[in-house]
């Protein structure tokens, strides 16, 4: 699970059938309907928050077993300053996966910000923040970009010069672990490359803990976690036309050793057939859906995959456990 500032936050939906400019954008149910037909079934994670989902997610932050937000909170609130000085004057802060911009919102009064760029999937949803965001901080411009950046990254026609206004792109909430490692490098390549040579980007990761700890983050005691991945079987039904019953699926989190993840799934608890317009498919007694994978990394990978991406000055902050990982990675 990632942040509220996913790039795939799902909240205001209907806003996203079209681009600015009338394109229409809304593919999901090609993607749900090739997801699911995939011979081993998986759904993409960002389908998890649409509204329902980003309640649930919220409840999920406030367990006692879901560590990484309040974990990431601490370490942004012990280094701020320190973080802040290490930052350039006149800054373009992206906030990639705004969201609600609350995380951005504590660091605005602490960096030297000029300009506010909130990135997000929703238009309409992201318009009515940042403007709220702007109110709150009249002194920087603060700019609305619909962009979907789980497929190709640019944002070249939205940023200022980044010579004479560096940006630093805000990517919080461990939301890079739902990438693979290889897509994560190339994600944070392209950051590289929009960012320039005075750029930064400033990214939390979660680290490898020991497996309980880990996978009792994603099954918590109350069934907060598995009502909040059941429900993107709704989404399903909803965008897709399907008629699955989410009672008949079980939810799994399970740390894979191999691939060093978190696998989310959803478990078919009796044999039974989905429809989907004239498609659909059997599902047998055990066979499992995919919903969510989460990379945990140690300090010496993150920071190689940051190298890798390009950056050559790399800076971590943690806990006192070392659960949890804030880097800053500059040109």
């Amino acid at each position: 699970m990632a942040g509220t500032n996913s790039a795939f936050s799902m909240e205001g939906a209907a806003a996203r059938e079209r681009r600015h400019d009338g394109v229409p954008i809304d593919n999901r149910a090609a993607e749900l309907a090739a997801g699911l037909q995939a011979e081993r079934a998986c759904i993409d994670p960002k389908f998890l928050y649409d509204a329902q989902g980003c309640v649930l997610f919220n409840a999920i932050c406030e367990l006692e077993e879901y560590y990484p937000t309040r974990t990431e909170r601490a370490i942004f609130e012990a280094h701020r300053a320190t973080i802040a000085r290490a930052l350039p004057s006149r800054i373009q802060w992206v906030d990639l996966g705004c969201g609600d911009c609350a995380k951005s919102r504590a660091w605005l009064g602490h960096v030297d910000a000029y300009r506010y760029l909130g990135v997000d999937i929703a238009a309409d949803w992201i318009r009515r923040e940042v403007a709220a965001l702007g109110r709150q901080f009249p002194q920087i411009s603060c700019v609305p970009v619909e962009a979907d950046f789980s497929g190709d990254f640019d944002l070249h026609g939205s940023l200022d010069d980044p010579q004479a206004n560096p940006p630093v792109f805000f990517y919080p909430g461990s939301s890079i672990g739902n990438f693979s490692p290889e897509r994560a490098i190339e994600f944070m390549a392209a950051i590289c490359r929009e960012a320039g040579p005075r750029g930064s980007l400033l990214i939390s990761a979660d680290l490898r803990k020991d497996r309980r700890t880990m996978e009792r983050a994603y099954a918590d005691d109350l069934g907060v976690t598995a009502a909040f991945n059941r429900n993107v079987l709704r989404v399903c039904n909803r965008v897709l036309g399907s008629d699955f019953q989410p009672a008949e699926f079980a939810h799994e989190a399970v740390f894979d050793d191999v691939h060093g993840r978190i696998e989310m799934r959803l478990r078919a608890q009796k044999r039974q057939w989905v429809q989907w317009g004239a498609s659909g498919r059997l599902f047998e007694s055990g066979e499992a859906i995919v919903t969510e994978h989460s990379y945990k990394y140690t300090p010496e990978q993150f920071d190689g995959m940051l190298a890798a991406a390009g950056f050559s000055v790399r800076n971590m902050w943690t806990d006192p456990r070392s659960w949890f990982g804030v880097f800053l990675a500059q040109r």
